[in-house]
């Protein structure tokens, strides 16, 4: 099977690629880097033809609030247009559990947008959202940061490893369309401020964190369960204790 992953050289997009190619299947890795862009359709016709299936975990290289919206409705355009000419079977995109209800947030509007076109698209597809990554927690420590405290919100948070998201994306890659949207999320849930600050510890970073509800995730103000999931989820099997002791 040739399965195209656009975003194929990051985290998530190498890690599929490296599980895919082990099972046997021809998966090619799509990026500016390789000459394929899908905000101006450069290199898509060419890297599409043939494949059964294309998996997106591409993301914004700006998180400005314009530029996100723009970055993910070109992309979605661009690639579902694409994928439609060229025949492709099975369109996989990742996405973030919470989506739908984190649109104050100027990323999230975006991911909503991306998310809207590929429903109204011709191609068969699976969403997949994913809870927060354990390798993004340095980055939600930096967005609560204020001087030697870091501000976030006790929500709960149910973190998975970045192997537990491209196995299930692998996974996915091979089964049949739902035509909707699946979740995946680790096997725990914490506060989120109460995660962030064990991360810290761990790394040997001496800041404290406060617990403040009306703490803002990326703009978003969040409930108590806004970034878990709603329904029955995939559960990863990396625990944050683990995920630390290799770290």
């Amino acid at each position: 099977m040739k399965i195209v992953v656009i975003g194929g050289t990051g985290l998530i997009g190498s890690k599929t690629i490296k599980i895919l190619q082990e099972r046997g299947h021809e998966a090619i890795a799509a990026s500016p880097n390789s000459g394929v862009n899908t905000v101006t359709g450069e290199g898509l016709a060419a890297v599409l033809a043939g494949a059964d299936v294309v998996i997106d975990v591409a993301n914004s290289p700006s998180f400005a609030d314009a530029d996100v919206l723009a970055f993910f409705t070109a992309s979605g355009r661009n690639l579902l247009k694409a994928e439609t000419e060229a025949g492709v079977k099975h369109h996989i995109a990742l996405s973030v559990v919470g989506t739908d209800l984190l649109a104050e947030s100027g990323y999230f509007r975006g991911k909503i947008a991306q998310e809207k076109l590929i429903k109204e698209g011709k191609v068969p597809y699976t969403i997949v959202h994913s809870t927060q990554f354990f390798e993004f927690l340095g980055g939600i420590a930096q967005s609560g940061a204020d001087g030697n405290t870091v501000r976030l919100s006790p929500a709960l948070v149910q973190p998975i490893s970045s192997d537990d998201v491209a196995l299930a994306m692998a996974d996915y890659a091979t089964a049949a369309p739902v035509n909707g949207t699946v979740e995946i999320a680790g096997p725990e849930a914490f506060p989120l401020s109460g995660l962030v600050q064990q991360y810290l510890v761990s790394i040997g970073d001496t800041r404290k964190v406060e617990a403040d509800a009306g703490a803002r995730y990326f703009g978003a103000l969040l409930g108590e369960r806004t970034l878990v999931p709603a329904g029955k989820a995939r559960l990863g099997t990396a625990t944050i204790r683990n995920w630390l002791q290799k770290k």
